[in-house]
């Protein structure tokens, strides 16, 4: 059976399609699961060596305990690319709704409200918020306009030649921006001839044919890439 998941897709401002898939409740529980197994454990080591200072350590035990619950997940989403100990065990990220990395202001949202999500027990607010939504967000996610998504294994961004950036003279459809992304991508595997002939068919768009269409397309990836 598979998992209880679906593919939300983003366009970016570059005019890349990003195709997330958000984390369901069983993949967040074990990560969850097992980010408090780590927390608990390291707070159990430190009471331990903390008891030989008697009430003031016992004390800063219970500090220790605040901090960790509260600092821990944000600590790690932020310096560890959206995820946790846990979630990097379950290949999860935590991302920003339009597929940007997470912030400190979202990532403090969203886990402060681990205590809306808490009532009035068992996590059940934060289980029915994931089961209701579309894309399988708790309360804080909403509010801090986050996702948990599958970090899909193996997934690379694109490697593009190397070329001067070339604003595309008309206004292209994703499709089309798309289909230029995919020739620079494979360029390195074809054959002069039949990179000249590919790139002949945008013509019209570069003003160019042959060697010279092929780097003005290339130029075209680059500065839908992100290149300027």
């Amino acid at each position: 059976m598979p998992p209880v998941d679906t593919v939300r897709t983003i366009e970016t401002p570059e005019g890349i399609e990003l195709h997330l898939r958000p984390a369901g409740p069983v993949a967040r529980f074990w990560a969850f699961f097992v980010d408090q197994a780590v927390v608990w454990m390291g707070l159990m080591f430190a009471g331990i060596a903390l008891a030989f200072l008697g009430p003031l350590g016992l004390g800063l035990w219970f500090i220790l305990v605040f901090l960790a619950q509260w600092l821990y997940p944000v600590f790690f989403e932020v310096l560890g690319g959206g995820r946790t100990l846990g979630k990097r065990w379950l290949n999860l990220r935590v991302l920003r709704t339009d597929g940007r990395p997470i912030g400190w202001g979202p990532s403090l949202i969203r886990n402060l409200l681990r205590v809306v999500d808490g009532l009035p027990g068992a996590y059940t607010v934060g289980l029915v918020s994931i089961l209701l939504t579309r894309d399988f967000q708790r309360i804080g996610d909403i509010v801090a306009g986050t996702l948990v998504v599958h970090e899909e294994a193996g997934a690379q961004a694109p490697v593009l030649p190397a070329a001067e950036p070339l604003a595309p003279a008309l206004a292209l459809t994703l499709e089309e921006q798309s289909a230029i992304l995919a020739f620079a991508e494979r360029s390195a595997g074809l054959t002069a001839s039949r990179s000249e002939e590919l790139a002949d068919v945008l013509g019209p768009l570069t003003g160019s044919r042959g060697a010279g269409g092929v780097r003005a397309v290339l130029g075209m990836a680059r500065y839908l890439w992100g290149g300027r």
